[in-house]
């Protein structure tokens, strides 16, 4: 493929080893039956690798000038079926066009990294998991620390997240400048709640509570409940008052959002 500059105002990191595409296809569990889903393929060398292994591959791309050197590397996998590329932002892309289920795999710029998350963990039509490239440290906040976040606990509720690996910056061109880590999310649940409105409330505590760091979690959630309410369900969980909300794990959450 000829040389592509990466592009500063779409936060493009190109992935430049083979040998790291193949963890990553490995960790992801491509298996030949599966449907795979790509965002930001990029120079297509974690597209070819998604190839070897996968029944298909439809891989979107926001780069209008990648689009059709990409189309043009891939014409014989593109005519045979086992590849179709997408021009678009991921954003505004709807799952439902991919019939049955998928997996998603994707090296994507830093400052979506949240956007990509909740898109789609909340669409109706999920993945059955996702493998994402992401910066190391929101690799670790998610999955390894001990401390909780809105994102953590976003992922958690539906489905696990597990710090694969790390890839170090030099890998990339250009080389960003920080260190990335390979995160999958697996047993992605589509009942994690029982209805669209309780999923709602379930983040409308949860962001509530995040609200002032500093603060108790009490003290926060009187903003979305009155204290006598909130005193209530913390009595009923069986939860300290004197807890932050970072200190507090996913099922004391989930009581709470059913006690408020």
């Amino acid at each position: 493929m000829p040389h592509m500059r990466a592009k500063k105002s779409l936060g493009q990191h190109f992935l430049m080893h083979p040998q790291i595409t193949e963890r990553i296809v490995e960790v992801a569990g491509v298996s030949a039956a599966d449907t795979v889903l790509e965002i930001g393929p990029g120079t297509g060398i974690l597209t070819r690798a998604l190839m070897a292994r996968a029944k298909k591959v439809i891989a979107v791309e926001a780069d209008t000038e990648l689009v059709p050197l990409l189309e043009e590397t891939f014409a014989p996998q593109i005519a045979s079926g086992c590849l179709r590329i997408i021009s678009g932002d991921i954003r505004t892309f709807d799952p439902t066009i991919i019939s049955g289920s998928y997996k998603l795999v994707a090296n994507i710029p830093y400052y979506i990294t949240g956007d990509i998350i909740r898109q789609f963990l909340t669409t109706a039509h999920k993945p059955e998991s996702m493998t994402l490239l992401v910066q190391k440290e929101v690799a670790e906040r998610i999955a390894r620390s001990k401390k909780e976040s809105v994102l953590s606990l976003s992922v958690k509720v539906f489905g696990v997240p597990k710090y694969q690996f790390t890839v170090p910056k030099g890998a990339f061109k250009p080389a960003p400048g920080v260190d990335s880590a390979v995160l999958t999310v697996s047993h992605i649940r589509t009942d994690a709640f029982p209805s669209q409105k309780a999923e709602e409330r379930f983040f409308d505590i949860v962001r509530a509570g995040f609200a002032h760091k500093r603060k108790l979690l009490v003290r926060n959630l009187e903003a979305i409940a009155p204290p006598h309410k909130v005193n209530d369900a913390f009595v009923r969980a069986q939860m300290s008052e004197k807890v932050r909300a970072e200190d507090v794990l996913l099922p004391d959450w989930q009581r709470l959002a059913a006690y408020l």
